[in-house]
């Protein structure tokens, strides 16, 4: 293999190549991700090629591993349009900023288009991102700029050929330039963009541009081959462990993270209108204490090509997620943000590369998200709104246009997945007919996207806003939107629907710290600090980490117990001597589990060490009288080395005072003594089980049982990994569990109680009793999750409903300041309190409206009219029964009654 050089090449302005800038005193070319790239530049005016410079033209970068075949990079091409020298510099040296080839987006402006303008904006409605981009090129090139330019997108599909996986309603004004408005849908994760040569590649975020080298083709670069330095710039200035966050209507809400900060709890404050909802203000702090809750570090690499594996654009570019070295050297999966690239007056090529960690891409992401929410898909600039002409009474709003929803997922506060969304449309300036109107809000109307499935109104917004959200919404469920204006109290007509699912929460926890080994009285003891790798907290919808074991002799793996916190278990009955590797996984709510941790490795020991082989010293070694009394340690002479009748009453004291210790059985493990200190029993790894010590007290390490069979409890049953009461049946081993769990709430012992499970394995109660949390819930026994009904108690709140792993959750929420219900609600026979249905009535004049059963009293009715046919007509009800009323319009009693056709949302409760 050669050496890796890098060189510079010269082209006219949209022309053809000129030639060689051969040498360069100096230059330094920055390749970002989803940014602008640029070159600096450093050229005597008296060395060879300086009149390519003279005159404005483009530079190329050229990589080559062997001085013959030279590639141009993605992003390695620039402008010469920015230079400077001082004329008294005899060197002549000459120095050029040179921003990349997309720099040229910047002159390229949105110009009004064909179309009317809505409050001064261009409208984009349920456009793709090639859709919005492409109009900007190609209306520039029609007006003759960038007539080179070039795009492997188009409105349908990405440059990787894929189609858009989004869609947007966005309005921008006339005037925003071209690359403003790439960056913006960069940084809202709509798009990945780079340029090769004078063309411009856009995909999908995060797929072309996102490729995983951790794995096979492997790429790590290791400190000595691939870097020579790794400084980090870390800072605690943006950090927090609480936010407030303000919306609209009053709307306030405190939350708070489990990061522990150096000098206590840290504030923070998002104030953000629009805001009304308990799952979207969530969305909001969780971004905003994801990015808050540690030191925000950035590692930059200093890489050399000389004697490296692995090369830039070779082998890896901006976007790839790579090995390299992180905080204090430790390899670890990190992503490429920056390349940059470096050659010095010597032709001596070097660089560095911008890596971000997992925590500051996760940062990015949840940027990204808010961005998206508070934003809705709105760009931001100057309003430039006209004021629509009065408009009278009476007259209804056209539909709104361009109804997108985007859906999110995301983990509550107790740590169950919910959903949220954000809807936006484009604003009604017309009335039917076409004229302009008026108007006075917007109403977000919402289904399970079911047919016949009743509608029911979310949210309304403020005059003028076209964007709302709306939670929380049951993940696995499809559901179905649409919108309607309102001018002075008229109903609009509605959108076309516009149906998304929520998909469940797949993203599992961080891989948990490595275990901490240590083995005392022939067990081994496995703990952990309750966080993941790089002291990362573990997420609210964390349950559990599994705690793994197997011989490294003999692979095969066995969880041997779980931990909910920071703690440890015991693991017994593992021979001397022998290796055992552990290491931990972390498992949510959902059922999504982590990688696996690092591994530790141990081996239990014995309690006593032999200091001679057995038999190594015989009696023909002894001199006589070489052991006395004195000289025998505890335990030294064992019955079976005692002649027969050998010890005699006259040869005892008449209190007997033991020095030593009288044992029956093996000294070194099963066996009962009674020594000083008391009575005490011993298990076959030597590991004390019994002390009826000589003060009093009496200690008992293992089971104790009321009996052996029938009806009993059993006290610190053996297999146990903490110790518990189980009660037993008569027939069987499905115990009832009872244990105390410190590891919950710091400083208090919380009482857990589990049932036996159900005959099917599939069910099992839990109890949980703490000062401030007492919680009953049916749960799966295998997985631990959800599984059946609940019930919630706290010192601010009752909660208690339904939820299994389907995500089918129908809960009643109650607090001082509210109730809150989520879940569908249903209603069958005479008994029930309260009933709502959707009904659709066509071709009459009045409708005799059943219940669908007979109710036990009659109920009290409110209605609404959605849409009827005429809409100059009221309604009324008359005559309620016990199973059914009469709705009559206003028209009814005329001669000849009017027909009408209408959808009745119907309440009805009994008192």
């Amino acid at each position: 293999m050669g050496v890796f050089d890098l060189r510079l090449v010269a082209y006219a302005p949209n022309g053809d190549k000129l030639g060689l800038l051969p040498h360069p005193l100096a230059f330094q070319a920055g390749q970002p991700l989803n940014d602008v790239p640029a070159l600096a530049l450093r050229y005597s005016r008296h060395a060879l090629g300086a009149g390519l410079l003279a005159q404005p033209c483009e530079i190329a970068i050229e990589w080559s591993e062997d001085g013959q075949t030279w590639t141009e990079s993605p992003d390695s091409r620039f402008l010469r349009i920015k230079r400077g020298m001082d004329v008294t510099d005899e060197t002549g040296v000459e120095t050029f900023e040179m921003p990349g080839y997309g720099w040229q987006l910047r002159k390229v402006v949105l110009y009004p288009g064909p179309a009317p303008l809505v409050d001064g904006k261009r409208a984009f409605t349920s456009a793709t991102p090639g859709s919005i981009l492409q109009t900007f090129l190609a209306e520039a090139q029609e007006r003759g700029a960038l007539p080179v330019l070039d795009w492997t997108f188009n409105t349908e599909h990405d440059s990787d050929h894929k189609p858009w996986n989004k869609i947007l309603t966005i309005y921008y004004q006339p005037g925003l330039d071209a690359l403003t408005t790439l960056i913006n849908l960069a940084e809202q994760s709509v798009i990945d963009f780079r340029f090769e040569g004078r063309t411009l590649h856009v995909y999908n975020a995060d797929t072309k541009l996102a490729r995983d080298r951790t794995t096979a083709p492997r790429v790590d670069l290791r400190l000595g081959r691939d870097v020579l330095d790794a400084p980090d710039t870390g800072t605690l200035e943006d950090a927090a462990s609480a936010v407030l966050v303000v919306g609209d209507d009053g709307f306030r809400r405190s939350y708070g993270s489990s990061a522990t900060l150096p000098w206590g709890r840290w504030e923070n404050f998002i104030g953000q209108g629009g805001v009304s909802d308990e799952g979207t203000a969530f969305l909001l702090a969780e971004s905003s204490l994801q990015r808050a809750a540690q030191e925000r570090v950035q590692h930059t690499r200093e890489i050399t090509p000389n004697g490296a594996r692995w090369l830039p654009w070779r082998d890896y570019q901006p976007g790839d997620k790579v090995i390299a070295p992180a905080s204090r050297g430790t390899l670890a999966p990190l992503r490429v943000r920056q390349i940059t690239l470096t050659k010095d007056a010597k032709g001596v090529v070097g660089g560095n590369v911008i890596l971000n960690d997992r925590f500051l891409e996760q940062s990015i992401r949840f940027a990204r998200r808010t961005a998206g929410i508070v934003g809705g898909s709105t760009a931001s600039g100057g309003s430039g709104a006209q004021p629509a002409p009065p408009s009278p009474r009476g007259r209804t709003a056209a539909k709104p246009a361009g109804l997108i929803v985007n859906p999110i997922t995301y983990v509550d506060a107790s740590g169950f997945a919910q959903g949220q969304i954000t809807a936006t449309w484009g604003p009604v300036l017309l009335d039917v007919t076409g004229e302009a109107i008026d108007i006075d809000s917007y109403e977000l109307f919402m289904r399970f996207n079911v047919v016949g499935a009743p509608w029911f109104l979310v949210a309304t917004t403020e005059p003028g806003s076209t964007t709302a959200t709306y939670s929380p919404l049951i993940v696995g469920r499809e559901y179905a939107f649409k919108v309607r204006a309102t001018s002075q109290g008229v109903k609009g007509q509605f959108s076309d629907e516009y149906a998304v699912a929520i998909d469940d929460d797949d993203t599992p926890p961080p891989a948990p710290a490595a275990p901490v080994l240590s083995t005392r009285l022939g067990v081994i003891h496995v703990a952990w600090d309750g966080i993941g790798v790089g002291s990362a907290p573990m997420p609210s919808d964390f349950h559990r980490v599994r705690v793994w074991m197997q011989d490294p002799l003999d692979p095969g793996a066995a969880e041997v117990g779980y931990l909910q916190a920071t703690g440890s278990i015991v693991v017994t009955g593992q021979p001397y001597g022998e290796l055992r590797e552990f290491w931990l996984t972390a498992v949510d709510h959902a059922g999504n589990e982590s990688a696996r941790s690092s591994t530790a490795t141990i081996a239990t020991v014995p309690l006593v060490d032999g200091d001679a082989a057995e038999e190594s010293i015989s009696t023909g070694a002894l001199m006589a009288n070489a052991v006395t009394t004195d000289r025998l340690a505890a335990g030294a002479v064992e019955a079976g080395n005692i002649a027969a009748n050998a010890v005699t009453a006259d040869k005892l004291e008449a209190i007997l005072a033991l020095a030593t210790r009288i044992v029956a059985g093996n000294p070194l493990a099963a066996r009962v003594e009674l020594n000083a200190t008391g009575l005490a029993a011993y298990d076959a790894g030597g590991t004390q089980t019994v002390l009826v010590s000589s003060t009093g007290s009496v200690s008992i390490v293992g089971q104790l049982a009321t009996g052996l069979t029938g009806n009993r409890i059993v006290i610190n049953p053996t297999g146990a990994t903490q110790p518990e009461i189980r009660f037993l049946p008569g027939t069987g081993t499905n115990p009832a569990r009872m244990y105390v769990d410190g590891s919950l709430y710091a400083g208090e012992a919380t009482i857990v109680t589990v049932s036996g499970v159900n005959g099917a394995n599939t069910a099992q109660c839990r109890v949980v009793h703490a000062a401030t949390d007492y919680r009953v819930h049916i749960v799966n026994p295998t997985s631990g999750l959800a599984g059946g009904g609940y019930l919630f108690l706290k010192p601010n709140e009752l909660e208690v409903g339904y939820n299994d792993i389907g995500a089918n959750l129908n809960r009643f929420k109650f607090s001082a300041a509210s109730t809150e219900f989520a879940g569908k609600w249903s209603f069958t026979g005479n008994e029930a309190g309260l009933i709502m249905r959707a009904v659709s009535l066509t071709g009459a004049s009045s409708y005799l409206v059943n219940w669908t059963f007979t109710m036990a009293t009659v109920p009290r009715v409110v209605f609404t009219a959605d849409n009827p046919t005429p809409e100059r007509l009221s309604f009324c009800m008359r005559n309620p029964t016990t199973t059914n009323f009469t709705l009559r319009s206003s028209e009814s009693g005329l001669a000849t009654p009017t027909v009408f056709t209408i959808l009745l949302n119907m309440w009805a409760w009994r008192m």
